[in-house]
C-alpha cells in the first residue's frame, strides 16, 4: 500500500500504530462513556488530555507540520494521517485535528511575529484550540464571494457584523481564537479582493454562540459545530491577517492542505471499515453458509478494496504533486481527490455497515460516525459540485486549446 515510504517515516508509522493499539482503540468505549456522563459535552476531557501527554512524550506530536516549517512532506504525512483517521477523535491526541491544523498553517504562512507568538505557539503546544469562521447560513457559501459578514474599519478598530454557521470548534471550551472571513471592501469591483480575514478572540464582546448543530444526528462533541452571531464585535486593526483584501488568498492557501488531510483520514476510516467487514463475514452464517462464502458479499469486499486502493494512490499522487509543485499547481489533483475520496469512503463504509446488519447503524461500532464524517466532508472545504465545476473547466481548457 505504501511501497515508497521512507525509512524515517516508516519508523514513525510503526510507533503511531503501536500507540493506537495500546492507547486509542482500547479507549474508544471510555471516550463514549466520558462524553455521555459529562456535565458539559463541549468541555475538556480527562481521557483526551491524558492521551495528549502520552503522545507528546513519545514524539507523536504535530506530525502535520509542513516540510517548509521543519516538518514532514505531504507525501510522508499521508500514511500517518490515514492511521489517525481510523478513530474519528484520535487526530486531536496528536495535535493533528482540523480545523486547528489549517489554522496553525495560516499563522505559519500569513501571521506576523506577534500573532504567531500569541496564538500559534499555544496552538502548537496544544494549550488552546481555534476555529475557522467562514460559512454562512443565509447565502450559498460554496461561492465564498457571496459571504455577507462585514469587517469594516472604524478608527483604530475593525467592527464585525454577521451570522456564521457550521463553525467547527466554536463550542469547545478550549477554543480561544477565531479566524473570521468577511467583507472589508464590499464595493471593490474585483470580487476576490472584497474579503479579509481577521483574528477575533472568542471572548470578545458581541460574539454569541447561538446553538450547537448536528450532522445526521451527531454533535461531534467536544469539538462540535455551531451557529455564531457577530454583533458589533470590535477588534484592533493589528488583528488583520496579511492585509485588507487578502482573505480569499489566505483561504485558498489554507484549504488546499486541509482538503487533502481530510482525504487521508477518510481512507483510514474506509480501510478500518473494510477490515471490520472481513472479520464479520466469517462470523455470521445465512442460508447454510458463512456470509464470506456468498458471491454478493465477496463482490462487495473486492469492490471496496479496489476503491480504497484507487483513492489511496490518487491521494498520494496529489500529495506528491503538492510537495513538488505547490498546492496551487496541484489544484487539479486536489479537486479530483476531494471529489473522489469522501464519496468513496461513504460508499465503502455503507457497504461495511450493511454486512453488520442492524448493529452497523448503532454506536456499538465506529462506522456510523465514520459515515457521518465522510458525508459532511462532501460539503466541507467546498462541496462536490464546486470542485467538479472547477476541475471540469480546467480539463476542458487543457485539452481543447
Amino acid at each position: 500500500m505504501y511501497a515508497d515510504i521512507r525509512e524515517p517515516v516508516a519508523e514513525i508509522k510503526d510507533r503511531l500504530e503501536k500507540f493506537m493499539d495500546q492507547h486509542v482503540y482500547p479507549n474508544e468505549e471510555t471516550h463514549k462513556l466520558e462524553l455521555a456522563n459529562a456535565e458539559n459535552r463541549f468541555g475538556s476531557m480527562a481521557l483526551m488530555e491524558d492521551l495528549k501527554l502520552k503522545a507528546r512524550a513519545e514524539g507523536l506530536w504535530n506530525l502535520f507540520v509542513p516540510k517548509s516549517f521543519g516538518g514532514l512532506s505531504n507525501f510522508d504525512y499521508a500514511p500517518l494521517a490515514e492511521i489517525m483517521g481510523r478513530v474519528f477523535w484520535s487526530p486531536e491526541v496528536f495535535n493533528c485535528n482540523a480545523p486547528d491544523t489549517g489554522n496553525m498553517e495560516v499563522f505559519m504562512k500569513y501571521g506576523n511575529e506577534e500573532q504567531r507568538q500569541q496564538w500559534l505557539k499555544p496552538l502548537l503546544d496544544g494549550e488552546i484550540r481555534s476555529a475557522f469562521v467562514m460559512t454562512e447560513p443565509d447565502v450559498a457559501s460554496s461561492d465564498a464571494t457571496n459571504i455577507r459578514t462585514t469587517i469594516l474599519r472604524d478608527g483604530d478598530d475593525y467592527v464585525i457584523n454577521g451570522r456564521k454557521w457550521f463553525i467547527t470548534n466554536a463550542l469547545y471550551e478550549r477554543t480561544k481564537i477565531f479566524i473570521v472571513m468577511g467583507k472589508s471592501s464590499p464595493d471593490n469591483p474585483n470580487r476576490h479582493l472584497q474579503q479579509s480575514q481577521i483574528l477575533v478572540p472568542k471572548e470578545t464582546k458581541g460574539i454569541k454562540i447561538k446553538r450547537a448543530l448536528t450532522t445526521l444526528g451527531y454533535d461531534e462533541a467536544p469539538i462540535g459545530h455551531a451557529e455564531v452571531l457577530f454583533e458589533d464585535v470590535r477588534v484592533p486593526v493589528e488583528n488583520m491577517l496579511l492585509g485588507e483584501g487578502r482573505g480569499f488568498e489566505i483561504a485558498q492557501g489554507r484549504l488546499g492542505p486541509g482538503r487533502i488531510h481530510h482525504c487521508m483520514r477518510l481512507i483510514g476510516a474506509a480501510q478500518r471499515s473494510l477490515e471490520f467487514a472481513c472479520k464479520r463475514v466469517n462470523l455470521r452464517s445465512t442460508f447454510g453458509k458463512k456470509l464470506s462464502e456468498h458471491q454478493s458479499v465477496r463482490e462487495e469486499i473486492a469492490k471496496s478494496f479496489a476503491e480504497i486502493e484507487q483513492a489511496r494512490q490518487l491521494t498520494l499522487l496529489t500529495a506528491k504533486k503538492m510537495d513538488e509543485e505547490g498546492a496551487k499547481n496541484a489544484k487539479d489533483l486536489i479537486a479530483a481527490s476531494k471529489i473522489t475520496v469522501p464519496l468513496m469512503a461513504q460508499n465503502v463504509i455503507d457497504r461495511c455497515m450493511q454486512v453488520h446488519g442492524a448493529g452497523g447503524l448503532t454506536q456499538d461500532y465506529f462506522m456510523a460516525e465514520a459515515f457521518n464524517y465522510a458525508r459532511w466532508c462532501r460539503q466541507a472545504d467546498g462541496p462536490d459540485q464546486v470542485h467538479m465545476m472547477a476541475l471540469g473547466k480546467e480539463i476542458i481548457k487543457r485539452y481543447s486549446d
